[in-house]
C-alpha cells in the first residue's frame, strides 16, 4: 500500500534513526548517491532495499527515478534528517485510505542546535510528501517540488527535520544548493546584476529575520537567516560568473 523513500548521500549518522520511524510502510526504499561511509549497510540492516544511482546535481531528477522504482499505490518521501513521529505514522496511515485525495502536504518543523525554529525561513513549512503514484512527478534541480494532479489534503503532524548538525556542513550544504540554484537559473537564461549581488542578500537576512519574526527563535535563527542569506549572496555570484565565463 505505502512505498517510503529516502535519498541518501553520506548519512550513516542519520540513516538508522531515519528507516526505524518509517516501519509503518509496506516498504522502504533507499536511493544511494555513491556514499562512501556506512550509509548502504545500516540501510539494508534497518530492512530498506537500497538501489544505487548517481544524483548528477539534479533532485528531481534523482526523486522521479526512485519513484519509478516504487511498486505499491502510494509513496512517501522522507529525507534522511528527517523523523515521522509516531502520531505522523498513525495519520499517513490513515489518510492513504481516503480516496477523494491524491496526495498531501505535510507540515515540516525544524531543530537546529537544540532550539525548535517557528519563524524565518522554515516556520510554517507544508511539503508535499505523500500522494499516489503516477499522480505526477518532481520538477527543479534544487529545492524541487512534487507537481501533482488532483485533490491535496494537509495532514494535522508535523515531520521533524534535524539538519545541519554543526555550522560546517550547513555551509558545505548552502554552497553545494547554490551551485545548482545558480546553474539551474543560467540554463532558464536568468542573470544577476551587480545590484542583485549587492543588495539582495540584506534585504533577504532583513526579510527573514524581522518580516519573518525570525529574531524570535533566538541565536540559532539569527544564524539560520544570516546563513540563508548568504546562499542567496552564493546564488546570484555564481550565476554572474557562469555568464562571465561564457
Amino acid at each position: 500500500m505505502l512505498t517510503g523513500i529516502v535519498l541518501t548521500h553520506n548519512e550513516e549518522e542519520n540513516i538508522t534513526r531515519c528507516l526505524e520511524a518509517l516501519k509503518f510502510c509496506d516498504t522502504l526504499l533507499v536511493v544511494d548517491d555513491n556514499s562512501t561511509d556506512k550509509t548502504t549497510k545500516l540501510a539494508k540492516k534497518a530492512g530498506a532495499t537500497v538501489l544505487a544511482h548517481t544524483l548528477n546535481s539534479n533532485y528531481s531528477s534523482q526523486r522521479n527515478w526512485a519513484l519509478s522504482q516504487a511498486k505499491t499505490p502510494w509513496v512517501l518521501f522522507i529525507d534522511a534528517d528527517e523523523v515521522v513521529s509516531v502520531k505522523l505514522g498513525e495519520e499517513i496511515t490513515s489518510a492513504i485510505k481516503k480516496i477523494e485525495f491524491k496526495g498531501f502536504l505535510i507540515p515540516r518543523t525544524d531543530y537546529m542546535w537544540g532550539k525548535k525554529l517557528s519563524h524565518g525561513d522554515v516556520g510554517g513549512v507544508r511539503l508535499l510528501r505523500l500522494a499516489r503514484r503516477g499522480a505526477g512527478e518532481w520538477r527543479g534541480s534544487v529545492h524541487e517540488q512534487w507537481q501533482i494532479e488532483g485533490n491535496v489534503g494537509i495532514l494535522r503532524h508535523a515531520l521533524n527535520h534535524h539538519p545541519h548538525p554543526t555550522m560546517v556542513e550547513f555551509l558545505q550544504e548552502v554552497n553545494v544548493y547554490s551551485g545548482i540554484r545558480a546553474q539551474e537559473l543560467h540554463v532558464a537564461g536568468q542573470r544577476a546584476s551587480i545590484l542583485q549581488i549587492i543588495f539582495y542578500p540584506p534585504a533577504k537576512f532583513l526579510w527573514l529575520w524581522i518580516w519573518k519574526l525570525g529574531f524570535t527563535d533566538g541565536t540559532a535563527g539569527f544564524i539560520h537567516a544570516m546563513t540563508m542569506a548568504f546562499y542567496s549572496f552564493l546564488v546570484r555570484g555564481k550565476l554572474w560568473l557562469l555568464w562571465r565565463s561564457r
